[in-house]
């Protein structure tokens, strides 16, 4: 296992309508880089601050995700794996045509 992947992944909400999975260090970073400055706060930094901490090896992965999670939670983007392995699982199931 790559020692950046999360140990499970976690599904947070883009919009209404999209959820991202966040697999490791890189997926996190990368969202927390992207989120707007005007909804940036004190968990926002902490999260992104662990995050380039374990990449660069001077924290735990483990930690990273935490941290990572708990700004979700604060965000209110933090969605449910079953429901997002569901709708992911019921999207690959069809193939996106319309039956005449």
């Amino acid at each position: 296992m790559n020692a950046e992947v999360f140990s499970s992944p976690i599904f947070v909400k883009r919009s209404a309508y999209i959820v991202q999975e966040i697999a490791g260090l890189e997926d996190a970073i990368d969202f927390l880089n992207e989120w707007p400055e005007g909804r940036r706060d004190s968990t926002h930094e902490t999260a992104l601050r662990a995050c380039y901490d374990a990449y660069s090896g001077r924290t735990f992965v483990g930690a990273a995700c935490n941290a990572f999670v708990g700004f979700a939670k604060r965000a209110a983007i933090l969605e449910d794996p079953t429901s997002a392995m569901q709708w992911i699982a019921a999207c690959k199931a069809g193939s996106g045509k319309v039956q005449a």
